[in-house]
């Protein structure tokens, strides 16, 4: 094994002629030899250090209890009862603005995350970019700070939120490409699903202990000018530096980078443009192409269980608030110790039969929750927690497959355009679950949309070629 092999650079490799696409798989560069499992252990933590955004700011807490509530309504419309239309559309229009910052962050990663991977790529800079991206989603938790419960600053709140997660996705990306220069062909399956794991449990550890300060009534602090919610973000902004700093120190550069693919910002659109259609022509990348035009499909099946599984839960089932917290904690735990062990079967059986067998699973306990609707809440708290128990073990093959499938010296371009396919099918299930509500007028057929979506996912799989374990 070479020097650069060695220290876990990839040396340069050479670019195909047409396409700037090369002829080498990433991970093959590194051999057998396994990376220190400080290294492994150090990329993990990333993933445990950013998730307490998601789990805390975005899903269940700063977000749901605080942002979208009568705090950020005018006093007078605050003051109307809980069930006064004039209230209630008020509520709505919180909501509504939130999600039009999510779409507009969603489209900001679109343009912008396939590009800055492929610009990372060639200056060899993929910490640099995950230390701005990082940086930035901490400084945007600690902005939060500032949110104080007046109409005025919410929108502050909506613009730091957005902008958290625009930065989020961008350190991802080169999070996800740092992967390749630690795992080999034999352990990117365990790696992959050990980040994944880490990011569950560390959001949900760091859920519960803000459910026991919630319980114990917040240690007497004050609840005017939503001080705890705003605690809440700054002790995750802490949390995110203390446990990505390994990284930094750890990890290496996945690659040395490739010079001959500088250029200007603008010019790297059309090299990028050049790059896709590349992929698809050369028969050494193509199953890349498809394979990122399936993952977009079946990814937004596993985000839509994510996004939609508390109003099932609620408006099906009836769960009130202290149930639906005890099942995310459940449903994130299960999830988190699933993918964990889901990793080692990755390496052995290869990570496209972890995703289908993981797909399929979910079609079967998303459907029976469906029929079984009348049976009572036992049927969301079993078919609810087997859905999750497979939702991380196919994220993490995900991401393994194409770690696997990656030509060397692309891995930001490529984590970069699994980011923007992923969000290009980000309206489907959405989209299919409000369909069916609508034509129905019933949440529980919203079930039936996100299936649709997964089975559609698992079919584009299929004719995918498996990748070598």
């Amino acid at each position: 094994m070479n020097d650069s092999s060695q220290s876990g650079e990839a040396p340069e490799p050479a670019a195909t002629a047409n396409s700037g696409a090369v002829g080498v798989i990433g991970l093959d560069l590194r051999g057998d030899e396994p990376a220190p499992k400080k290294q492994v252990f150090s990329w993990a933590l990333w993933d445990w250090a950013t998730q307490p955004f998601n789990t805390v700011i975005l899903t269940f807490i700063f977000t749901a209890l605080y942002l979208t509530t009568e705090a950020f309504l005018p006093a007078d419309i605050a003051a109307l009862g809980e069930d006064d239309p004039i209230r209630k559309a008020a509520e709505a229009d919180l909501a509504s603005g939130l999600g039009l910052g999510s779409t507009i962050a969603g489209i900001a990663i679109l343009l912008i995350a396939p590009v800055l991977g492929q610009r990372a790529d060639a200056a060899g800079r993929q910490k640099l970019w995950l230390g701005i991206g990082t940086g930035a989603l901490i400084a945007c938790m600690f902005g939060l700070w500032f949110v104080e419960p007046t109409p005025a600053l919410f929108w502050l709140g909506v613009a730091l939120i957005s902008a958290g997660s625009v930065f989020g996705e961008i350190a991802a990306v080169n999070s996800n490409a740092m992967l390749i220069g630690i795992a080999t062909p034999k352990t990117v399956g365990r790696i992959s699903g050990l980040g994944w794991g880490f990011g569950y449990i560390g959001g949900i550890l760091a859920l519960v202990l803000v459910v026991v300060f919630y319980m114990l009534d917040w240690f007497g602090l004050p609840d005017d000018g939503g001080l705890p919610f705003r605690i809440i973000a700054v002790g995750c902004a802490i949390w995110a530096i203390v446990f990505s700093i390994p990284i930094f120190l750890n990890v290496p550069e996945p690659s040395m980078g490739r010079p001959e693919r500088k250029v200007g910002f603008f010019a790297s659109y059309a090299l990028l443009v050049k790059d896709v259609i590349g992929l698809y022509r050369d028969p050494e990348t193509r199953n890349t192409f498809w394979f990122l035009l399936s993952s977009a499909v079946f990814r937004d099946g596993l985000g839509g269980v994510f996004a939609f599984g508390a109003i099932i839960a609620g408006q099906v089932f009836g769960f009130e608030f202290l149930e639906l917290v005890i099942f995310g904690i459940a449903a994130n735990l299960i999830a988190g110790v699933s993918t964990i062990i889901a990793g080692r079967f990755d390496d052995r059986y290869g990570p496209k039969r972890i995703i289908l067998v993981s797909l399929a699973s979910m079609v079967i306990a998303g459907l029976a929750v469906f029929f079984l609707v009348d049976a009572g809440t036992v049927v969301f708290w079993i078919g609810g927690l087997i859905l999750c128990a497979f939702v991380g073990p196919a994220q993490a093959a995900a991401r393994s497959f194409l770690a696997r499938v990656t030509p060397a010296g692309r891995e930001g371009e490529i984590f970069g355009l699994y980011a923007t396919t992923g969000r290009a099918a980000s309206w489907m299930s959405s989209g299919a679950w409000t369909l069916l509500i609508v034509l129905t007028g019933a949440t529980a057929f919203g079930i039936v949309g996100i299936v649709i979506v997964l089975v559609a996912g698992f079919l584009l799989l299929l004719p995918v070629k498996a990748t070598a374990r």
